[in-house]
């Protein structure tokens, strides 16, 4: 391991970042440090800016993406190389403020019933059901499942915070069936070592595919992976009548404006307010002239 990466792994573990966030930290500057086939603290603004511009330009990644970049290159070069002056120079770039893809709950059913097996089922049904983020998922224990209380434990979730998700008996019933198939031992769904099953967690990989290949059985045209279920619960929870505050405990949320983005999504909130065509008087469309002149240029 070099200096400067002993370097960083300690300040990030001096501020308690989480595994993944160091493994994307890391591998960020190593990504840095081999577009210019340099060692990063012997690379300037320039070289940033450079960058910046290939991530764009060349390797055509998206805003959010470039962003997780920024972020490592400003803890890496203000944090462990200690050089203040720089966050000027490594600006974070504009996001899209995009709506996220809500499936319907005729989609969803489908999309449950278009799953390859057991295993496959209960992970889609336990997404839907609990709103757990695809990390959250993979590290759920047998012991997690609470079912004196009908409640899920998520341990250690985003940020490091724990907090109960709902157990629907429908999910309690499946998760029954499948524990008497899998007689999985400390992790809810285990993983595999060298293609054997262990008792390791499974991958976000595993659990992405077995969304994604669900979705093209069931012949949904939207692009299908595991986060569209957490903003689906959400969706179907606020048009069901739950509260935004209810809602952001459940998915964990630090912000309750990063929950208020459902109600962008929600039918009962969109239809709950008139159109203000409602409330003027118009002429009726039948008597409005058909023809269309063509414009001459």
């Amino acid at each position: 391991m070099t200096h400067l990466r002993q370097m960083m792994l300690d300040e990030l573990q001096r501020r308690n970042y989480s595994q993944s966030t160091v493994r994307s930290y890391i591998h960020a500057i190593e990504d840095f440090s081999k577009y210019f086939h340099r060692p990063p603290d012997r690379l300037g603004p320039d070289h940033i800016r450079q960058y910046q511009a290939h991530l764009f330009r060349d390797r055509k990644l998206l805003a959010a993406t470039i962003g997780c970049r920024v972020a490592a290159l400003r803890f890496f070069f203000v944090k462990t190389l200690r050089r203040p002056y720089l966050p000027d120079h490594i600006p974070f770039p504009k996001r899209p403020r995009q709506l996220p893809t809500v499936l319907s709950p005729e989609e969803v059913e489908r999309l449950i019933d278009s799953a390859e097996n057991l295993m496959r089922r209960t992970m889609v049904m336990t997404l839907y059901s609990t709103g757990v983020r695809c990390a959250e998922l993979c590290h759920l224990k047998v012991s997690d499942i609470d079912s004196d209380r009908m409640v899920i434990h998520v341990r250690k979730g985003k940020g490091g915070r724990d907090r109960d998700v709902l157990l629907s008996s429908k999910l309690l019933e499946t998760l029954r069936e499948y524990w008497r198939w899998m007689k999985p031992r400390t992790y809810l769904f285990p993983g595999t070592v060298k293609n054997w099953r262990a008792d390791v967690p499974i991958t976000s990989k595993v659990v992405w595919k077995a969304v994604n290949e669900a979705g093209k059985r069931a012949g949904i045209t939207k692009r299908v992976y595991p986060h569209v279920l957490r903003h689906s619960f959400a969706t179907h929870m606020l048009e069901a009548g739950a509260d935004l505050r209810t809602i952001q405990v459940l998915l964990g949320h630090a912000k309750l404006g990063d929950t208020a983005i459902y109600l962008h999504l929600s039918r009962r909130h969109l239809q709950a307010v008139a159109s203000p065509l409602e409330a003027i008087e118009v002429s009726s469309p039948d008597g409005v002239k058909r023809s269309r002149r063509l414009i001459k240029r």
